[in-house]
This record gives structure tokens, C-alpha cells and sequence, in this order.
């Protein structure tokens, strides 16, 4: 344990370099809460979904690097903004007419248009729930609406009021200026109504802990700023609840990294030291656009899941998270077989190579041993030119290629060869287009074949790739022109596996034929 602790304080893996920067807080004295807080925010006005899944995936990584370097306790607090006012109905839910009536109420006091739970926020944060638990997450819940209501925010709310025109300065700094004539730190809920209002304060009595504003009738109300009558606003709000919790660590997405110095500063000025944050790039759809939930590009947890394990998801997210990358359906196959390559290196690397895989950060040093003897990319091109549509066809031949796998002891291969067909009918094969060979394409074809026909050598990946190999050596300057030839003709793809391992897989004789398919114009 201490081999692993001392290659962890110098382990380059991103994890481990936050857990350091982490750990320099409490260098002196520990937290006197007692343990390093970490937290994650939830807006409940909508689905969680893949940004979600990334922020809290990344921050439990943290988390649990920070466990390796250090043994001061730790939490993780998922914070839903439950107490914010419905902006507007969104589009993918029932009772849309009812919805309309309900416009800037709290989520958590507009009805489930579901008909399941107590409010719509209710219903959203269930879903977070259940979403959290099914990838096994470590968190505590928070929800805005009842640390508003019970009092615990209430200490902080007084101190806010009392530090009002501070808080102000800070806010009214980062406004244009027609906003700056109508802007407040503190949105009342009308008494009558329940809206979340957003008015100017008339008086601010940091003695009673009360501000006075005119509803948009223009009648006048004073409400105490505690017990949920009057929530903060949303930057406020931020650095507000940092220094009512005691959040050592929060992690968002580059839109808000501008506001960061905001949200520190508010933090300060109600008397606590802001947290450590980590600032991840964006994810941006095929076309290179930001993904946003309004507009549904790119792919969502669901869509990935139909075509790869969670696991493939969680490697995708650990890579570069300052990098903006696409996240789209063709990132999968690459994902799904690094993942399993990083897999199987875990067990032959010392001590920092392990702390640098990223295995060790998915699985939080507990890593599987990876069973896939037959890479993604492969399944995919079995798929492809044995027209599978079950795994079970696929199956037929991973048997002859490795006789001791089977479904049962090889889960991973098995949900792989189901998840490969998905693909290949989803994705492959509505694009896939082959042309006829060339006049030198189709004499080193009817080499492969006939040097193919007559072997009687192991089918082996190694012994079959040099066949391949030696048959464009002399043809093709470079090399890979034939290997694309190959693709192209013969599997209808523009790049595709190393082709003496698919040899071996699809079987010498098959290949045999698929080749005097091409030959014969059957597949062009």
C-alpha cells in the first residue's frame, strides 16, 4: 500500500494530479468538518444525461485518488437546483397545457406531469437517483428546496443579506447595465403565488435578516430571507452554498469557467475559502457543434449503451477532459477496444504504469481481467461479411477461433458480439459500398486466393498476416494502398482489422470465397 501511495504522489494521470492540489489545502491542519467535501450540481429541469454522467464519474475519480494520497475522509454531495423556477415546459414530457400553468413556480411546486411523484422536481430527482445508482455511484443527495425550507442555509442567507451591497458590487460588475436597474442577489417566492419573482429590492434589513420589494402588481411585501421564502440567484446561489457546505471541490464545463472568479469571490465574502475547481472542455457533435440538451445532438447515455458497456463510456470520459472531443456514435468501436487493451496491460505494469491506466481510475484499482479475444472492430467486420443478425452467428465463428471461449465464460465477448451486430445494422451497413478491383488489385487478389486455397499452416493471425503481407509486398508502394484494397473490395469499408487476424476468424476456406465473390463481380 505504501509502494502505491508514494507512486501516486507522483502518478501523471490527471485523477491523481487534482488529489495533489487537493490535498496542499489541508498541508497544515485538517478540515475541521472533518472530511474533504466534493460536490456536483444538478439542474432538475430536464432528463440527467450524458454531461451528467461525465461530471460525476470524473469527480468520484478525483475523489477516490484523493482516498489513495491521503486518509482524511471524504464525501460527495450531488446537488440538485430543485427551488428554481420553471423557465419554460420542456418539450419531451406529457400535459404540456397544464405545464404552461405552472411557469416560474419551483420545480419541486410545479405538479409531475407524469402523474408519479409529489412534484415535477420530485420526479426528476428520482431519476437522477436511479440513474446515480445504476452506475454504482458513492453520493449523498442534496436537494435546494429542503436546504432552503429545514434552515440550513438560513446562516448563510442572514450573512448574505448582511453583506448585501458587497455581494452586489461583485454581481453588478459582470451585468449590462440595463440589467443592473433590476437586479438582486435575492428572488422572493410570492407569498399568494409561489413564483420565484425577479424584482428589485426596495430595503434590504440585515437586522431583522428581510427584504421588501413590489410584486408585478406593485404591492409591497417584506419577507424574512430564511425558511425558503427567498432563494438566492443562480451565480450567488453558487458561492453561497460552496461556503454554507464547505465544498472543497467542484468540477463544471468550460461555459462556466468566466463566472469562477464570481463564484469564488461571493464564496469569500460570506467567509469561507473558496474550493478548488477543475474546468473540463466541452462535447461536440459530429459536425463539431457543442452538444446541448435543447437541441438533442450527439448521442446520449442511452444510445451508447445500446452499442457498448458502460465501462467503454467511462473510458471515453477519462480521456483528456480538457480537450474538447466529438462525441459521436463512431467514437465507440475505438473506445470499446482501447478500453480492453488498457485491460490487458493492467497486470504486467508496475506500480505508477497501474496508477496512469485508466482501468485503475474506472474501476477504482479493483480491474477485471479483460476476456475479449476478439477485438470490437473485428465483431463489426464479422458482422459485416457474414450478414449476421444475432450473436449467435457470430458466435459460430469465434468458437472455431478460440474453442475454449463460450457466453458463459467470456460475458464481456458475449456482450460485445450483441452490442457489434446493433452496430453493424445501425451504422455499417447502411453505408457500406464496394468497388470492383483493379487490374493489379485483382492479380494480388488471385494470389491471396490461391496461396489461401492450398495452405495447410496454422490458422493463426500472426502466420496468415504474413501471407497477406508478402502477396502486396512486391505489388503495392506504399504497402497500405493494398490493405485498403482489401477493405474496399472486400469488406466494403474504407479502413478495417488486421486482415490476417480476419482471416483466422472468418475462416481460410470462407475467405476463399469471399475473395472469388469479388473476383467475380458479386459484391461490387
Amino acid at each position: 500500500m505504501s509502494e502505491l501511495r508514494d507512486a501516486a504522489m507522483s502518478a501523471k494521470a490527471w485523477p491523481f494530479e487534482e488529489a495533489r492540489r487537493l490535498l496542499k489545502r489541508y498541508e497544515k491542519a485538517p478540515p475541521e468538518k472533518g472530511y474533504v467535501l466534493f460536490e456536483t450540481g444538478y439542474g432538475p429541469s430536464g432528463l440527467p444525461h450524458i454531461g451528467t454522467f461525465g461530471e460525476v464519474l470524473r469527480t468520484t475519480m478525483i475523489r477516490h485518488a484523493f482516498q489513495q494520497i491521503s486518509d482524511i475522509p471524504t464525501r460527495l454531495f450531488c446537488f440538485s437546483d430543485d427551488l428554481d423556477g420553471m423557465r419554460k415546459v420542456p418539450g419531451n414530457v406529457p400535459n404540456q397545457e397544464m405545464l404552461q400553468e405552472h411557469l416560474q413556480k419551483p420545480l419541486t411546486s410545479v405538479p409531475d406531469p407524469f402523474g408519479e411523484f409529489e412534484s415535477f422536481g420530485h420526479h426528476n430527482n428520482a431519476m437522477l437517483r436511479r440513474f446515480l445508482d445504476t452506475f454504482g455511484f458513492e453520493y449523498e443527495f442534496y436537494s435546494a428546496t429542503d436546504f432552503y425550507k429545514s434552515g440550513q442555509f438560513d446562516e448563510t442567507l442572514l450573512r448574505a443579506a448582511e453583506r448585501y451591497d458587497d455581494i452586489m458590487k461583485v454581481m453588478l460588475k459582470s451585468l449590462r447595465e440595463e440589467r443592473q436597474q433590476t437586479y438582486s442577489i435575492f428572488l422572493p417566492l410570492h407569498p399568494e403565488t409561489g413564483r420565484v419573482l425577479y424584482v428589485p429590492m426596495k430595503n434590504v434589513d440585515a437586522a431583522k435578516g428581510e427584504i421588501t420589494f413590489d410584486d408585478e402588481d406593485g404591492r409591497e411585501w417584506t419577507l424574512p430571507v430564511t425558511g425558503g421564502n427567498v432563494k438566492l440567484q443562480w451565480k450567488p446561489d453558487f458561492g453561497a452554498r460552496w461556503a454554507a457546505l464547505g465544498v472543497d471541490f467542484e468540477m463544471y464545463g468550460k461555459d462556466h469557467s468566466t463566472n469562477t472568479p464570481i463564484y469564488d469571490r461571493i464564496c469569500e465574502i460570506l467567509g469561507t475559502p473558496a474550493p478548488e475547481h477543475f474546468t473540463y472542455e466541452l462535447f461536440l457533435d459530429d459536425k463539431g457543434q457543442k452538444i446541448s440538451k435543447s437541441s438533442g445532438n450527439g448521442i446520449s447515455i442511452d444510445e451508447w449503451l445500446t452499442y457498448a458497456s458502460s465501462e467503454s463510456l467511462s473510458y471515453f470520459m477519462y480521456q483528456k477532459p480538457k480537450t474538447a472531443k466529438r462525441l459521436f456514435f463512431d467514437v465507440i468501436p475505438r473506445a470499446v477496444d482501447e478500453y480492453h487493451q488498457q485491460l490487458r496491460a493492467y497486470p504486467g505494469q508496475d506500480a505508477a504504469g497501474k496508477l496512469n491506466n485508466p482501468v485503475h481510475h474506472i474501476h477504482n484499482g479493483d480491474v477485471p481481467e479483460s476476456r475479449m479475444v476478439v477485438s470490437f472492430a473485428m465483431l463489426l467486420n464479422l458482422a459485416s461479411v457474414a450478414g449476421a443478425e444475432d450473436k449467435e452467428t457470430l458466435w459460430g465463428f469465434i468458437n472455431r477461433y478460440a474453442p475454449d471461449a463460450s457466453p458463459e465464460t467470456h460475458p464481456d465477448l458475449d456482450a460485445a458480439a450483441g452490442f457489434a451486430v446493433k452496430y453493424y445494422e445501425d451504422f455499417v451497413a447502411p453505408t457500406k459500398t464496394y468497388r470492383a478491383p483493379t487490374e493489379l488489385e485483382r492479380e494480388a487478389l488471385t494470389d491471396l486466393r490461391d496461396q489461401l486455397a492450398s495452405y495447410d499452416g496454422p490458422v493463426e493471425d500472426e502466420a496468415l498476416q504474413s501471407i497477406v503481407y508478402a502477396v502486396g509486398r512486391d505489388r503495392f508502394d506504399p504497402l497500405r494502398d493494398w490493405f485498403k484494397a482489401l477493405y474496399e473490395t472486400l469488406l466494403g469499408a474504407s479502413q478495417g482489422p488486421r486482415f490476417g487476424g480476419f482471416i483466422a476468424l472468418y475462416g481460410v476456406d470462407e475467405t476463399v470465397a469471399l475473395i472469388d465473390r469479388a473476383l467475380a463481380g458479386e459484391l461490387a
